[in-house]
């Protein structure tokens, strides 16, 4: 068989984009709601969205797997979202996320994974594409996990993608396992979950992702060729945009390696 080379990103809203790789099409953390509600992600928090959606759930179409790094934060799996992930074949996610949408749904098919978790995509007509879920610490360091819930990368291996793996790091703050996670896989692109989330009158200072230095310095150290931004805007709580993302690139002479997208048009990933 000859393998289809290459891949595509395309930005929808806030951490939610649609891979194409090998002929296989995989969205991550689906949002599709309009703009304008406010949502609780509780102990007293809430945001407002404020984007709207490059792209319908029509005009994406089918796709052969969801990528969902939690389950329990509107802004990746809002009301639309999680009508669109329910008809997928298969939902990745989190364990306590699998068990949540299977509880659900009767009919949606979710597996749960840990870090180091594979699943593989296979068939007699597409190169296999396999997706391991890596770390994720979506609160700061000395703070329980049930407070911000458990949460997940990825990483998606192929043939069909010459230039390295695709690292997703879902919202996670910038901790050793992400370090490790970018320096164990040969990745080319890295897809990062961005904006320096904060609810500054209720959690102070706290951050809940990474900031525009954090992942300047993630792509210097682990020598990641293309950098794509996203969770930078879109709702309240997302304080960081994509300007102190390129100027914190500048300021480490690595201003080439991200590629800030335009919503509804693909990238091309090697």
């Amino acid at each position: 068989m000859e393998i289809p080379r290459g891949a595509t990103y395309t930005h929808i809203d806030t951490a939610c984009g649609l891979i194409e790789v090998g002929g296989w099409r995989l969205i991550t953390d689906p949002t599709f709601d309009a703009p304008g509600s406010t949502y609780r992600f509780g102990w007293g928090t809430s945001s407002v969205k404020t984007s709207r959606p490059a792209l319908s759930p029509a005009q994406v179409g089918a796709v052969d797997a969801v990528l969902l790094s939690h389950d329990q934060h509107a802004d990746n799996f809002d009301t639309a979202g999680r009508a669109f992930a329910l008809e997928a074949p298969i939902i990745l996610t989190t364990q306590a996320g699998a068990k949540r949408i299977e509880a659900s749904d009767d009919e949606a098919l979710a597996f749960g994974m840990t870090p180091g978790d594979s699943y593989a995509l296979s068939d007699n007509r597409r190169p296999d594409v396999t997706i391991t879920a890596v770390s994720a610490r979506h609160r700061p360091a000395r703070w329980p996990e049930f407070v911000s819930g458990p949460v997940i990368g990825f990483v998606i291996e192929s043939e069909a993608l010459t230039g390295g793996a695709i690292y997703i790091t879902g919202d996670t703050l910038l901790t050793p396992e992400v370090h490790d996670a970018a320096k164990q896989f040969e990745v080319g692109t890295l897809i990062a979950h961005v904006g320096a989330a904060s609810f500054p009158k209720v959690t102070r200072k706290a951050r809940f992702t990474m900031s525009a230095d954090d992942v300047a310095e993630l792509a210097r150290e682990g020598d990641v060729p293309l950098v794509i931004p996203v969770h930078t805007s879109g709702w309240s709580h997302l304080i960081e945009g994509t300007e102190a993302l390129v100027s914190a690139f500048a300021e480490r002479g690595i201003a080439r390696r991200p590629t800030v997208p335009v919503p509804g048009v693909a990238i091309a990933l090697s």
